[in-house]
């Protein structure tokens, strides 16, 4: 692929993938949900973990973790106790825009609710398998984010990769944990093969980033691929980023958050074109 042409990409993009060489949204439609659901509680936990570190000082030694949750368009970012019978120490909620003027800061100290349950017993399962199960790998300089998720009465865990260092952004080295309804893992599943650093600066960022796809990881972008976009996109200063399979090809509009798939056929012929 010539660089030369992947710069250019920002120019047509709008006429040539949002047009008449998209493919049918069906799929597409249901994996951006996913993702923008996953991005929404990793940004409570990153807002929520800052106010908590600036107003709860007091809190930090009898705090045992916490977990992030939606509910009535509101984002809940909730700290539990290390009690043997864990409890909720304090609740910040933001609006899903992330406006500062409507977040809430409630230390309050009592059980968990059904829902907050389920999300408890969910990270807590998947904290266990991190340090039991082989299939997950660790590298240096990161860490795995545990993203517990309900959806219809689905439940399941993402597992993403953050960087402790800054200017760079991890796609892959993600998993998807399935549960059953009594919160008892049943499978987890590696969703990309490989770890993929893409570094930035503040100054001279790319416009367009891409990275690929191995058969399993499947033809779409993924739900994490998603998240992890919107996190850093506006920081990174992208405009796109481009995800390649050997059948598919997936464009992300970091402006507009949107994701357009075409065939890689179709594909080819808009590289001959431009």
């Amino acid at each position: 692929m010539k660089p030369i042409l992947i710069l250019f990409l920002s120019c047509f993009f709008t006429v040539a993938v949002w047009g008449q060489n998209q493919l049918p949204n069906t799929n597409i439609d249901e994996i951006t949900d996913i993702g923008k659901a996953l991005y929404r509680s990793e940004m409570t936990s990153w807002l929520g973990t800052d106010a908590f570190m600036a107003n709860f000082k007091s809190l930090r030694a009898k705090t045992g973790g916490y977990f992030s949750y939606e509910k009535d368009s509101m984002l809940h970012c909730i700290f539990y106790s290390k009690d043997s019978i864990s409890k909720v120490l304090c609740v910040i909620s933001f609006d899903r825009n992330f406006s500062s003027n409507v977040s809430q800061l409630d230390q309050i100290e009592r059980p968990f609710t059904t829902e907050e349950q389920d999300y408890y017993e969910l990270r807590k399962a998947t904290q266990k398998a991190l340090l039991t199960d082989t299939i997950f790998k660790f590298y240096e300089n990161t860490n795995p984010n545990i993203v517990p998720l309900i959806r219809n009465g689905v439940k399941s865990v993402y597992v993403l990769t953050g960087p402790k260092s800054d200017n760079v952004v991890i796609i892959g080295n993600d998993y998807l944990l399935s549960f059953n309804q009594h919160n008892e893992l049943q499978g987890i599943k590696k969703l990309h093969k490989n770890i993929i650093p893409i570094s930035y600066t503040n100054s001279d960022s790319a416009s367009v980033t891409m990275h690929s796809h191995l058969p399993e990881t499947g033809d779409y972008i993924t739900p994490t691929d998603i998240c992890t976009l919107m996190l850093y996109e506006k920081a990174a200063k992208w405009e796109q980023h481009i995800v390649m399979s050997k059948n598919h090809v997936t464009i992300w509009d970091c402006k507009n958050n949107r994701a357009a798939a075409l065939t890689r056929e179709a594909w080819e012929k808009i590289q001959k074109n431009y």
